[in-house]
């Protein structure tokens, strides 16, 4: 039987991550129906309730079964409100590695919720569960994106070219073109949910109107670079994990 994780809640200061439900649907549905989500992602648009219900019913359960990864539901502790959703794919357990995307709801960003949900998650993933390494991976326009990768401690370890699409027009960064972003944060990394399209190429055929080719910088964070970040009197004091 393959490993998966937990299902399982992540306390953090202001958040509360857990399993995806049915009553999150709405909030989702809201949530994806966004410039920057539509930009950065591969996300059906537009995204429906069908879904959304599909995603929280059968395809973030079928992930973390069959231990490819799991998905998060981020809400405020004061108000439950969906702020946005974390979730964790690509999981290698032989490496203990996986790799990390966030989106955050329109209405949540620059309030730290982005940092502070992924930040949880990478304390978790370490303390919790012995992995070893967590990966981001941000298109080369998406900076805001890119700073909630620098803000958790992650180091850049490369550019992967030409290894996405963004779609619509105004938000489009020209290949290996890392300057130009959007306003917001849009997606701390591409794809979410992957299997909500069968596969990044459902996307649409590169030349499609409005949509370009786009580099990914790929980041890294480690149990070290953790420690590290927690040294900071900003992270230290944020983030306390209450699995």
């Amino acid at each position: 039987m393959a490993a998966s994780f937990p299902e399982t809640a992540i306390s953090t200061e202001r958040l509360l991550l857990r399993p995806l439900a049915d009553e999150d649907a709405p909030g989702l549905v809201a949530m994806m129906d966004d410039e920057p989500v539509h930009t950065w992602t591969a996300i059906p648009q537009p995204f429906t309730r069908a879904h959304a219900t599909d995603w929280i019913r059968t395809l973030a359960p079928a992930r973390r079964a069959e231990g490819r990864g799991i998905a998060f539901a981020v809400t405020e502790h004061l108000t439950q409100r969906l702020v946005g959703v974390v979730e964790l794919r690509g999981t290698d357990w032989r490496l203990r590695s996986t790799e990390a995307s966030c989106i955050t709801a329109a209405w949540a960003r620059g309030e730290g919720y982005a940092p502070e949900a992924l930040l949880g998650v990478a304390q978790w993933l370490f303390e919790d569960r012995g992995f070893l390494r967590l990966e981001l991976r941000t298109a080369a326009g998406n900076t805001a994106a890119q700073q909630v990768a620098q803000k958790i401690g992650c180091i850049s370890e490369g550019v992967l070219r030409s290894a996405w699409i963004v779609r619509g027009g105004d938000w489009t960064a020209p290949t290996r073109t890392p300057a130009g972003a959007g306003p917001g944060p849009g997606s701390a990394g591409p794809g979410t949910p992957e299997d909500s399209v069968g596969s990044e190429g459902s996307v649409g055929s590169v030349g499609s109107e409005g949509e370009s080719r786009s580099d990914l910088i790929l980041w890294s964070l480690l149990p070290e670079d953790l420690e590290s970040a927690q040294d900071d009197s900003w992270a230290r004091q944020r983030y306390v994990l209450r699995d």
